[in-house]
């Protein structure tokens, strides 16, 4: 019973996620009935000393992130710069190569630290023209777009300043560029054989005769790009790659500046214990906002007149979009602290710990709780929670490096999180004019191509030792 309670309150919040309702108003509620069921003396307490105090340290370590990626995305995106790398990349991939190219454009500005969601909003525009312009279904769009946006660059490939990178430092003690070799070798599978699908998708459609579609008939059509004048190119990029080569520097320099911790005096007057801040649990996070910082400076010395006029608005919805993607996975977080103190949490923890080997004991947990939250890092920030003290035990029993553990636990988090009911699926086909059962298939397709690829890594790690 006490299991189909855990499952019970786990499909409800995938069903309210998938119907569209809040995920921060429908978590708690999911929770707080799986405890009512279980020991309705416990709803009170559990809400006020586990629900909240995880959603709230959640947000104490992650809040500055989403708000410095929003605003740094907002500033790209609002500057002109995310236009003229898509720009340049058509120019020099080639219109005939539409597919490539987006999922270029994609992969540079999620490795440079842009929001997914933004991304979605600014690639959008342009693939429309490729795709019409190459009689290429609209309908492969969102598949193009996934593959670009939604896997390699958010967690495979060392360094990427996304979320999903981040959250398992503080668990395993690692920072972004853990297990750089596994992390590439996962990323060129996934974007050889996401390339290979999509090809023969563009092939099946063309033998069939089957075009763009009729843009009449069309939603969500974007206007068609008319020409403006773009920054340059190398000035546009440059933000991405201050972001990315400072979170590699940070990454290595703070903690040789703060040594293993460091503290401080939070009284001028009287008496107080000193605020202890164990810097190997925050030098990650800590690069990345610096990393963040840098960039966001550098758009502003680059573009200060066109961002001028449009910051006050654009700040606001860089901070909303932070706000609400942030509470999102927060609340998630709380409901995956209440859910793992309930009784039938253990069978599913008793069932998962049955799988021998400790790095696919790690995947299809995470990949699987990813899956049922429709979140990626809602996901992996459950199963870490309740489970990383385990995985660790194992992998040290093992011999298995941390690094692998954060680079398989990061990996699979954006495996099956990308279900019907996933926010960002949701985001991408509401901006294409899309439906799921248009475009669904090939974000699936992807879905199936990121989830093999981390077994693929971790078989390479078990026959090479590389990491």
């Amino acid at each position: 019973m006490s299991f189909l309670i855990v499952l019970a309150a786990l499909c409800f919040l995938m069903f309210v996620a998938y119907r569209g309702y809040s995920v921060i108003l429908f978590a708690p509620i999911a929770a707080l009935l799986a405890v009512l069921l279980t020991d309705p003396s416990l709803v009170a307490p559990m809400f006020s000393g586990l629900f909240m105090d995880k959603m709230v340290g959640f947000l104490k370590n992650y809040f500055p992130v989403f708000l410095l990626g929003a605003v740094f995305g907002k500033l790209i995106e609002i500057s002109g710069f995310s236009r003229a790398i898509v720009t340049a990349t058509i120019r020099a991939v080639g219109a005939s190569r539409a597919m490539l190219a987006i999922v270029l454009v994609c992969a540079l500005l999620t490795y440079g630290g842009v929001s997914l969601f933004v991304v979605v909003f600014a690639v959008y525009p342009f693939a429309a023209e490729l795709f019409r312009q190459g009689d290429i279904p609209k309908r492969l769009i969102p598949g193009t777009i996934a593959l670009g946006a939604f896997t390699f660059t958010m967690d495979a490939l060392p360094g990427t300043p996304q979320i999903q990178n981040i959250i398992p430092t503080t668990f395993f003690k690692t920072n972004t560029w853990a297990a750089p070799w596994l992390g590439v070798a996962g990323s060129l599978c996934i974007f050889v054989i996401g390339m290979t699908y999509l090809e023969w998708r563009r092939r099946a459609a063309l033998k069939a005769g089957e075009g763009y579609g009729d843009p009449a008939q069309l939603r969500n059509e974007p206007v068609a790009f008319t020409g403006e004048k773009l920054a340059n190119p190398v000035i546009a990029i440059l933000p991405l790659v201050l972001v990315g080569t400072a979170n590699k520097g940070l990454s290595s320099a703070i903690p040789a500046w703060y040594g293993a911790s460091t503290s401080f005096n939070p009284a001028v007057i009287g008496k107080q214990a000193p605020v202890v801040q164990e810097v190997s649990k925050l030098a990650a996070i800590w690069a990345v906002e610096g990393a963040l910082l840098i960039g966001i400076v550098c758009v502003l010395a680059f573009a200060w007149r066109s961002v001028a006029k449009q910051l006050a608005e654009g700040s606001k919805a860089a901070v909303g979009g932070a706000m609400l993607s942030a509470m999102n996975t927060a609340s998630e977080y709380g409901f995956g602290a209440v859910i793992a103190a309930l009784p039938g949490f253990l069978v599913v923890a008793n069932a998962l710990k049955a799988i021998p080997h400790p790095l696919v004991n790690e995947a299809v947990t995470v990949t699987a709780l990813a899956g049922i939250t429709g979140s990626a890092s809602g996901g992996m920030s459950i199963a870490l929670a309740a489970m990383s003290d385990t995985f660790i035990a194992n992998a040290h029993a093992a011999g298995i490096p941390m690094e692998v553990l954060h680079r398989v636990a990061a990996m699979a988090s954006g495996g099956m999180d990308t279900l019907p009911h996933n926010g960002a699926v949701i985001t991408l086909l509401a901006v294409t004019g899309l439906s799921h059962r248009q475009s669904y298939k090939d974000i699936f397709a992807i879905t199936l191509i990121k989830t093999f690829a981390v077994f693929v890594v971790i078989v390479l790690y078990s026959l090479t030792g590389a990491v």
